[in-house]
Order: C-alpha cells, then structure tokens, then sequence
C-alpha cells in the first residue's frame, strides 16, 4: 500500500516537472488542468499544431549560431500566438521603415505634401529679369527632371527671356548632413545610400532620390571604347571611362563607381559585343547641384538665357524673395507606395528629417528622430525600448524587438492612416511592382499570395520580415520575423515558410 502511494506520487510529480517544460507557445492555450491525464495529453488545437511548426522551422541549421525573434498576435486582440525569443532587442533592417512609415503618417498625416519653389528677388523689365534665382527645395522625395521643364516654361510663359543674374540651389530646409550617422562608406555611391538633401532629384518614377543612372552599352567591335550616358543628362558628373568591349563570348565585368568627394564616376571591366547594357543607379555628391544643373539646361532648351557668371551655388533664398512658380509632390499616401513597395531608404531618412522640421523647426536627423521617438510612444512603443539611429534601417546600431513591431502593426489598424499605411505593405507573389515591391517574387503559393502584406528588411546578417496575414479560417494575425547573426544564406526561404505556416493555421 505504501509502495503504491509513493508511485502515485512520483507519477504526479513527474507530470508536474513535464509541465512545466511545455512550449511556451502552450501558455496561451492549455486551459486549467485538473485532471493528470490533462497534464500529459496537449489539447489538440491549431494554435499547438502551428507552434510545432515553427518550432521546427526554427531547428534549421541555417540559424545555427544566430538569433531569430518571433512574435504572432492576434491582430483583433493582441493575444501571442506564438513567441520565440520575441522580446529580444535585435536589428530589424528595413523594418525599420515601418516605425519610420508610421510615425511620419501620424506626424504629417497622409494628405501631406512637399514643395519645391522658384524665387526671386529680382523685377521684370520687359522679357528681362533682373536679379538673382533660387531653386528652394523643401524635401519633395519625388522631384523629376519633367517637373524642372515645367518650371522653365511656366518662366517663358511670364514672358521672361533673360535672366540677369546667377541660379542658385537652396536646400538649406534640412540640416549639411548628407548622411546619416552609421552608414557604411562602401555604401556611399550606391543609390541605398544616396546624400539626404531638402533640393534632390529622381531620374525615374521609381524616386531612387539623389543618383543618375549610369548605362554603359558595348561598342561596335572588340577594343572600342564602350558608350556611357548618364540619366539625367547633367555637367556635374565627369565620366571617366576605362572599360573596353571584348569578343561576344567573353565575360561581362563593368564596375562603376564614384570616387567619394566628387562626382567622377569611374567605368571598369570589359562588356562583350552584342550584350545587354550594364546599368548602375548611383548617388551623386551633392544632390542639389544635379539639380540646378539639370534645371539650368531646362531653361536653355526654353530659350531663357542665364547671364550670370558664377555657375552652380547653394546659397539659402533672402526672405524679400518672390516666388514665381512652384510645385507640390504627390500626397504622402501616394508616396508611400514606391518607398515602401521599393524600400527607399532615401524616401526614409528625408520623412525622419521632415519630421523634425515640421515639429522642431529642424531638419535634422537629431530632431527627427527626437520626434519620431515620441511619436512612437504614442503607439505603445516605450522610449527605452528601442533604438532609433536612422530611418531606413541601414544602421547595424538599430535595435527593435520582434514584440515592439507587432505591437506597431496591431496599433497602427486604429489610425486614420492605417489604409495607407496597410496599402503601402507589399503584397506577395502580386508581379505588378508597385504592388508587391520586393514580395513580388516570393510566396506565390495559394494560402499566401495576395494575403501576406509585409515589410521585408535586409542587410550583412540580417533578415526581417514583418506584417499582416489571414489565416484559412480567417483570423486577422500580425507577425514579425528578425533573423539576426546569419552567417550561411539565404534565410528568406525559412521567413516565408513561417509565413506559410501562419497562412495555414488552422486558426
């Protein structure tokens, strides 16, 4: 009898300590247990059927070494569905851009818009203007060469034919900093890391702001010089070419690269008769230089002659000045769609500066962030859990759990920006670009296309992904994926299967 006691009580000791050592997924799930056959037998839900999943998903050898967060809540409640790891401050990435996304929409509010002016301080006589001209800059991160052509001729059409006196750039809405605290400077010339300046210019409608496209075409035959043109045309770029076209069955090697300081941009390696171009979108130095140039040749074309002799300046336009014409950029909400479907960072780091402009009188990464930070405590982001050190999430020094992101995502759905900030996300497997930017390829598979909405992040050992999906049953979940210290790629592969998973939950 004291035999059987004593097994009984080692059984239920051991169930307790077998308890006790349940996923941690189980918490929000296993309801009160009295029973002991409760205490050995998991209930048989979706939610532990979902949490095995991704527990085996998380075993892959590529994480190894490394350290993933993840977090899935309910969208509606906020209850976990599952956690691993997910109160864990890591880098997030272009993740990133969601807080910074966020916090410009609730700071500016979607129908915002940037201007970009022509001033003067000069008068008219006759077809003559007489006095100085300023291009002022207010951060549009969406300007176009056809929108200086506008001006141009809107200037013709005022009757102006001369103007005696010089072009001046004014950029002086934000802050000489160009770039942004931690950037790499092997990132420098790349168009992900182009100079941040209030006067800057795209050279298509995907606003990779700041940078020209350099396209280098091979030459007719073996040993000729290749052809290099730059998109916009512009004097502020020198072109140095060292590239040579080789047989059509040799190797493409064109490098291009800009020296760092000047705008040298330096052609290398050989490219075979007969191959596609080689096309490189890379920053400039100064931007707003571009700009002026660009502007300048506008009105050339228009038959409008600059008598001034002092060529590209910046200088900030006197308060006394005129504006002659002007132009707003697109709503923010419509911004949003190629710097969030594309991933700008230029677009990130202009909101971060814009932001303290418009609330500090600043337009600084100090003060944007300043604001940003506040903002964010706003929507249940406490200040001493995060951070911030730029807007783009091209610092390795960012640090965001995968908790913080999904309480973004669960607390932005009762913003009245929430519709632009959820249409901005890209949409996966959707081909269209502008739809499901840099998802377009991934997650093609029923239960996901059209389904996960997410921002994806990437830099050297990181990879984040982060948004919303409906699961089979059609329960509205948030989650976020941030793999951190990866050393032997690619990881995307184990992110979208837990997205699948997630999609799949029978939930």
């Amino acid at each position: 009898m004291l035999k059987k006691r004593i097994r009984k009580q080692l059984l239920l000791l051991a169930l307790l300590v077998a308890v006790a050592f349940l996923p941690i997924a189980y918490e929000h799930t296993i309801p009160a247990l009295t029973a002991s056959a409760a205490l050995i037998t998991p209930p048989a839900n979706a939610s532990v059927t979902l949490s095995k999943k991704l527990d085996v998903l998380l075993a892959d050898p590529k994480l190894k070494g490394g350290i993933t967060g993840v977090s899935v809540r309910n969208a509606e409640t906020g209850k976990s569905v599952y956690s691993h790891m997910s109160d864990i401050r890591l880098r997030p990435a272009s993740n990133m851009k969601l807080l910074t996304s966020a916090a410009a929409l609730d700071v500016l509010g979607a129908d915002y818009r940037f201007k970009t002016e022509v001033s003067t301080t000069g008068k008219l006589k006759g077809s003559t203007l007489q006095g100085d001209v300023y291009l002022v800059g207010k951060g549009d991160p969406t300007l176009l060469q056809s929108d200086l052509v506008k001006f141009a001729e809107e200037l013709k059409q005022k009757g102006i034919k001369t103007i005696q006196g010089d072009l001046f750039a004014d950029d002086s809405w934000y802050d000489d900093d160009r770039y942004s605290q931690d950037l790499n400077w092997s990132d420098e010339f790349n168009y992900v890391g182009a100079q941040v300046s209030a006067l800057t210019l795209s050279p298509n409608e995907d606003y990779d702001t700041g940078t020209v496209i350099v396209e280098v075409k091979p030459g007719e035959k073996a040993g000729e010089l290749p052809s290099v043109s730059l998109t916009p045309k512009t004097e502020t770029s020198v072109i140095v070419n060292k590239a040579t076209t080789i047989g059509k069955d040799g190797e493409k090697t064109i490098s291009i690269h800009r020296e760092h300081g000047t705008n040298r941009m330096i052609i290398e390696g050989s490219i075979p008769v007969g191959a596609s171009s080689s096309r490189s979108w890379t920053a400039v130095w100064q931007p707003s230089e571009l700009v002026l140039d660009v502007f300048r040749n506008a009105l050339q074309k228009e038959g409008i002659r600059v008598l001034g002799k002092n060529g590209l300046q910046r200088a900030g336009v006197p308060k006394n000045a005129n504006v002659l014409v002007s132009k707003k950029s697109m709503p923010l909400n419509e911004v949003y769609i190629p710097f969030m479907k594309l991933s700008n960072n230029g677009h990130a780091e202009m909101l971060v500066k814009e932001m303290g402009r418009v609330e500090k009188g600043e337009g600084s990464w100090n003060a944007g962030l300043a604001v940003m930070s506040e903002t964010l405590e706003g929507l249940g982001i406490a200040k001493d859990s995060v951070l911030l050190r730029d807007g783009s999430g091209m610092s390795h020094k960012n640090l965001v759990s995968s908790d913080t992101l999904t309480t973004l995502l669960i607390q932005a759905q009762e913003r009245p920006w929430y519709s632009a900030f959820r249409e901005s996300l890209p949409l996966a497997g959707e081909a269209d670009r502008m739809v499901g930017g840099t998802l377009r390829n991934r997650m093609k598979g029923e239960s996901t296309k059209g389904n996960v909405a997410a921002k994806t992040g990437s830099i050297t050992g990181v990879s984040t992904l982060s948004g919303y999906v409906t699961t089979k049953r059609g329960t509205p979940l948030v989650f976020s994926i941030m793999i951190n210290n990866y050393i032997t790629g690619p990881v995307t592969p184990i992110e979208d299967a837990i997205a699948t998973a997630i999609a799949e939950a029978d939930l």
